[in-house]
């Protein structure tokens, strides 16, 4: 059986802690760090904009080479991107930093950051500060690295899932953040999952591609991809379970993968940057799913419609001219759309194009006066 908590609970030999170093004006909390006290494989998945940020080129680097990790370090308020040489082997600082406070292997260290892009990180304050990060490491820390990693979030989004396998629990524990700069492939946002799973390198990365798919690659807020997206899955294999791989024990693990991202995506969505709407999109009906998944995300990437939930206005108009917009096949006749109260905080519209069984969900959120607030005063 598969249990699902809202809230941050460690797996087994990890630990995490978070502190100000002061990245922020506001004094919150913006250096977190996740540690393994065991050697870990890793998976990761990345932006696909061409300008990443230097601690995706980094780990991507790092990730070729290496086989097993042991921490994630990550610094808010700061994206590290658009920064040139310099800001490479800034990360490359950070994730040494990083490496002599645990007393690790500087390449165990994988490096993030979000926040503002085009300016270099203060490398002076962040090291001041990564001593008393290791030293205040502990297995109820993960709370206050969930709130570390944040920027225009309102809240921290933690998941955890935990399943029997043999005579073993499995623990799969979660946290993002994400509020703005949200468009799939990948959602702008950083997603850290930790499991104490006993897990081949071939079934982990394939868990979390399918996890993925249908979770992070299916949110859109704004429709504009940043330059940090990355999702990073470390399993220690210290629950003890029976080993599990493609072929064998792969079902539970890949499931309660999938249930966890999903409730982190949706997260995700629902704290979008001056939103007072959570939207599902279904769309039924298509030649197939990539179709649908087409269809699906022009309304929900659609600024008109978007501004419509928000404004509670039923022109459904918006809907039709998005998917006609799509550059998909579909006949006018063959559309058949039925959209849930716009005056409920959570809205659902269901699409249905009659043209074959492919189908597709998406989740964004509506467009407000706030996100435009927000986002003309951020830097």
């Amino acid at each position: 059986m598969i249990k699902v908590y809202n809230k941050a609970i460690l797996p087994l030999g990890f630990k995490a802690n978070a502190v100000s170093c002061g990245i922020k004006k506001s004094g919150k909390l913006d250096l977190a760090l996740i540690y393994s006290v065991f050697p870990a494989r890793a998976a990761c998945k990345f932006t696909t904009n061409k300008l990443a940020a230097a601690p995706i080129r980094l780990n991507k680097k790092i990730l070729k080479r290496q086989k097993y990790f042991q921490a994630i370090i990550t610094n808010s308020g700061n994206a590290n991107a658009f920064t040139g040489v310099k800001g490479f082997r800034d990360a490359e600082n950070l994730a040494l930093g990083a490496a002599r406070a645990l007393k690790i292997n500087r390449e165990s260290v994988l490096v993030n950051s979000t926040g503002v892009i085009g300016i270099r990180l203060p490398l002076d304050k962040i090291k001041h500060a990564l001593a008393p990060l290791a030293r205040g490491l502990s297995h109820s820390g993960m709370n206050k690295a969930a709130l570390g990693i944040l920027t225009t979030d309102t809240f921290a989004k933690e998941v955890t899932v935990k399943f029997g396998l043999g005579n073993a629990t499995v623990t799969i524990c979660g946290i993002a953040k994400g509020a703005g700069m949200i468009a799939p492939n990948m959602a702008t946002m950083l997603c850290f999952i930790m499991t104490d799973a006993h897990i081949a390198q071939q079934a982990l990365d394939k868990a979390l591609d399918l996890a993925v798919a249908d979770s992070f690659n299916c949110i859109t807020v704004d429709g504009c991809m940043s330059t940090n997206d990355s999702v990073m899955l470390l399993a220690n294999a210290k629950a003890g379970n029976p080993i599990i791989e493609t072929n064998r024990n792969f079902g539970a693990f890949s499931k309660s993968l999938k249930i966890l991202c999903l409730e982190l995506a949706k997260l995700v969505v629902k704290d979008a940057e001056g939103s007072t709407k959570f939207i599902q999109i279904n769309v039924k009906g298509a030649k197939n799913s990539q179709q649908a998944k087409i269809a699906a995300l022009a309304i929900a990437n659609s600024a008109l419609f978007k501004a419509a939930a928000y404004g509670e206005n039923p022109n459904f108009g918006r809907i039709v001219a998005a998917i006609g917009a799509s550059g998909i096949n579909v006949k006018e006749e063959a559309i058949r759309m039925r959209v849930s109260p716009l005056n409920k905080k959570e809205i659902k519209v269901d699409v249905s194009l009659g043209g074959g069984k492919g189908s597709a969900t998406v989740y964004t959120s509506d467009l407000t006066p706030e996100y435009i607030k927000i986002n003309a005063s951020y830097n």
